[in-house]
């Protein structure tokens, strides 16, 4: 029997790549073999610290600067990846606002259900045409603990990211006889952008780490094992999967 994570060959489309959980996958897909196009709205087109990453890995790296609010935008990009051969696809672009719900601005949900589930679909949808037709494919998304639980201020975010998991689980369902898996990841409480204010908040952020049986926040290089994992020929039977990477947290 022979298990390979081994992504040689393969050219990989990471969403949110700039920083973050993104950088960790697009890096971790890259050390184990993937070429790397990163996708963020600020993406520097030459010279970005993931671009260098990626090619000490000995890979290529592509930008491409796309904000996940413009919903045309995000159609070019997919009519330019249809013309590609994309294997794997990391659907990790994503925003969130804290506001309480009663008196949460629709101007706000509206740009977190857009950002986060809406053009997920639009991207997935013109990428796995090409997978599909090939026989074969890797599509991931960045869940969410807010995929199982409701949280706190973040009614969009909290919906968005619970529609990822459904769509995670329909995608599947259409496409694993196709070839083509999908697959989710549930990052835990992450040390990134989106949780500094949850990290400055002394209060939220002793109750959060008093839950957390792993006793610290996640590091985004936590996400990287699972994102190679699940693009890689030894999940070639895993598909509608929301895999929690949480410190234990649902387990709790």
């Amino acid at each position: 029997m022979s298990i390979s994570f081994d992504l040689t060959g393969t050219t990989a489309v990471v969403t949110g790549a700039k920083r973050g959980i993104g950088f960790a996958m697009a890096e971790g897909l890259a050390a184990a073999g993937a070429d790397i196009i990163g996708v963020s709205a600020t993406i520097e087109p030459t010279g970005s610290a993931i671009a260098d990453a990626v090619e000490a890995h000995g890979r290529s790296f592509e930008a491409r600067a796309v904000d996940f609010a413009d919903r045309a935008a995000v159609i070019a990009l997919g009519d330019e990846l249809r013309q590609r051969h994309i294997d794997i696809l990391v659907n990790n672009a994503g925003t969130i606002e804290r506001a309480p719900a009663a008196e949460h601005p629709l101007e706000l949900w509206d740009r977190v259900v857009e950002v986060d589930l809406s053009s997920q679909f639009v991207l997935t949808q013109a990428v796995a045409n090409g997978m599909l037709e090939r026989g074969r494919g890797r599509i991931i998304f960045t869940a969410s603990l807010l995929s199982f639980q409701g949280g706190i201020n973040v009614p969009g975010y909290a919906a968005a990211k619970s529609g990822i998991a459904g769509l995670v689980k329909a995608l599947s369902n259409e496409w694993a006889s196709r070839g083509v898996t999908v697959n989710g990841i549930a990052p835990g409480y992450i040390a990134t952008d989106n949780t500094r204010a949850l990290r400055a908040d002394p209060d939220r952020s002793k109750a959060i780490l008093d839950r957390i049986p792993a006793g610290r926040w996640g590091d985004a290089a936590d996400i990287a094992g699972a994102t190679v994992f699940f693009a890689s020929p030894a999940a070639d039977y895993v598909s509608g999967v929301i895999l929690p990477v949480d410190g234990g947290w649902l387990g709790r």
